[in-house]
């Protein structure tokens, strides 16, 4: 499969621009980033790859910046290699859990040691929703759960999940080449309990209930399907949400609470926030 090679220059170039950026291209089939000195590179199928959809983007966006984008065509390629180069370094959170690839030569052990090949998938765990999921994991109980990891990615949540004790765990990610990376880091890490399916959060009636639901998508996303997650959670059960901005926080509560969820908290990272409701 080929993919188009966006480059995208912004001035002036700053992290929360780069987020924003990132996260709004994500809508638009963006599949994933490389942050450099100037701004993003970005990564799209070459099939829905759109001119005039960047450009709407552009023209909408929420901050004052100028931003230009220059693009081209590159050839299916071994991503894994990609991101040693460019940007995949091994991540240690909280001294309890390393992310790291094959690629790394990395001596130390902790609690929890996940190995991941990302290739296009993004969930290396370097973004900080990623991370403020990571951190909920490693805090909560999981012991003999039902796990969800919805919009799995490389699956990096499920597989802490199952590490974490939980009895069963279900990702599920819309895009094909998540799926098939998410089963690949699975097996990498020899976790048997994980099962992968690809769709959306329609597919969710279909299923069990799970005692906790992990969903690190986006605002948009997350509003139009909270009211499918409150009916896919079992009574006590918890909904961590994250893939949005703190500033959104209130309207995701006021939507988590017309489908019966309670708030407990949230958390935050470089304006980036995590929240946890109960059932």
């Amino acid at each position: 499969m080929n993919y188009i090679e966006v480059n995208f220059s912004c001035h002036p170039a700053s992290e929360i621009i780069n987020d924003i950026l990132s996260a709004t291209l994500g809508e638009i089939g963006f599949e994933s980033f490389i942050e450099n000195k100037n701004g993003i590179v970005g990564y799209i199928r070459k099939d829905i790859f759109n001119v005039k959809n960047i450009e709407d983007v552009l023209s909408e966006f929420p901050i004052e910046s100028e931003i230009s984008f220059d693009y081209k065509e590159i050839e299916d390629r071994n991503w894994n290699e990609e991101w040693e180069k460019h940007y995949f370094e091994p991540l240690v959170i909280d001294n309890k859990c390393i992310i790291k690839s094959t690629f790394h030569n990395v001596t130390e052990t902790y609690d929890y040691n996940i190995l991941i090949d990302p290739k296009m998938a993004f969930g290396t765990g370097h973004h900080q929703t990623t991370e403020l999921m990571i951190r909920e994991i490693l805090k909560e109980n999981l012991t003999e759960k039902t796990v969800l990891d919805m919009g799995c990615g490389t699956a990096i949540l499920a597989i802490l999940a199952s590490m974490r004790g939980a009895k069963a765990v279900t990702a599920i990610d819309i895009d094909r080449w998540a799926y098939d990376n998410a089963i690949e880091n699975i097996a990498l890490n020899n976790i048997a309990n994980v099962s992968v399916s690809i769709g959306d959060a329609d597919i969710l009636p279909r299923q069990e209930v799970f005692d906790i639901i992990f969903a690190n998508i986006n605002r948009n996303i997350l509003l139009a399907d909270i009211h499918i997650y409150a009916k896919a959670l079992n009574v006590g059960g918890s909904l961590y949400m994250s893939g949005f901005y703190t500033e959104d926080i209130e309207l995701i509560k006021i939507e988590c609470e017309k489908n019966g969820l309670t708030f407990c908290y949230n958390t935050k990272k470089n304006n980036w926030a995590c929240a946890k409701f109960t059932k």
